[in-house]
């Protein structure tokens, strides 16, 4: 009974076959959230494994007393109530390092949408591609290119850095606000050749706001950007928030879209997911994806390896 896991968001191959050889069973049966306490209690699970969608709130811990680790596949934990589970003696665990590079690179995959309007050349090139080509070939072509310009980051803890390591790698000019960093050494890893290592010296987020062509939101959470914020930046700003719903006032950020203030924004993540507002869905300046930061097969095959290897440490 003591053996038996619940990964109820799912768990890479390579991690699970790790805890199965370690004597686990691994069930990745997805329970609705209403019927977990009861599937925990009945099928006896110890562990229980989850990404974003599975909620453990304080109900679920206080009505599952043989839960003896909560797992969380990815970065962000605030769909866990860590302080309260680690008081009840709940061992709380999440993977880190393993998504940064992959958050990261999907940051870039929306900016060069949006600086060469490939978000919307994809849309309306099947519809009007053939009737419609010189006045589409004239409509996108006013793009410009990363290299020279600025990339803010707010957040600059691994994704962040992740996200700097390839701005630099670019010719781009990086501004970092981070808190709790002052100076990170960002090495450059150049097949072949000898590493490069760039410092880069935070600034106040004030300064990101004010001076960056585009910023990037790498943070866990909370309404850090409003209509106050927005009106420090420069004009044609585009932002990308791949961090957590709710960072961007949303409204704010119709209301920039539609000014002029911001000339685009890019997606992955969204207040009411998983059903994000229709006006962000339809807006002609938005580049969306579906809160896929992570999904890689490199990212999730990292995430099962360390959420086993952490799993086993907890257990014997």
């Amino acid at each position: 009974m003591g053996k038996t896991i619940l990964a109820n968001d799912g768990i890479d191959n390579t991690g699970k076959a790790l805890l199965e050889k370690a004597g686990f069973t691994v069930i990745t049966d997805k329970v609705a959230q209403e019927d977990l306490v009861k599937a925990i209690n009945d099928k006896g699970y110890t562990a229980l494994t989850v990404r974003s969608a599975t909620k453990v709130r304080k109900d679920l811990i206080d009505a599952c007393p043989n839960l003896k680790v909560i797992a969380r596949g990815g970065v962000g934990m605030d769909n866990i109530d860590v302080e309260y589970a680690k008081s009840k003696g709940i061992n709380v665990i999440n993977t880190p390092a393993a998504s940064s590079n992959s958050v990261a690179e999907l940051v870039f995959a929306h900016l060069f949408n949006a600086v060469r309007f490939l978000y919307d050349s994809n849309r309306q090139m099947p519809a009007n591609g053939e009737a419609k080509f010189e006045e589409l070939k004239k409509k996108y072509a006013k793009g410009i290119e990363l290299r020279g310009k600025t990339m803010g980051v707010v957040g600059f803890g691994r994704i962040g850095q992740s996200v700097g390591k390839i701005a630099l790698g670019m010719g781009m000019k990086v501004l970092a606000f981070d808190p709790f960093v002052k100076d990170a050494p960002i090495e450059l890893e150049i097949e072949g050749h000898t590493n490069v290592k760039v410092h880069v010296n935070t600034v106040e987020l004030e300064k990101v706001l004010q001076h960056a062509d585009f910023i990037t939101f790498h943070v866990p959470g909370g309404k850090l950007i409003t209509a106050k914020e927005i009106s420090t930046m420069k004009d044609g700003v585009i932002l990308i928030n791949s961090a957590r719903g709710g960072v961007i006032d949303e409204k704010d950020l119709v209301a920039g879209l539609n000014s002029g203030k911001i000339s685009h924004a890019c997606l992955d993540v969204f207040e009411n997911e998983p059903k994000p507002s229709k006006e962000l869905l339809s807006h002609p300046k938005i580049s969306l994806t579906p809160h896929i930061g992570a999904a890689t097969n490199e990212a999730q095959e990292r995430i099962g390896v360390e959420l086993a290897e952490k799993i086993i440490a907890a257990l014997n």
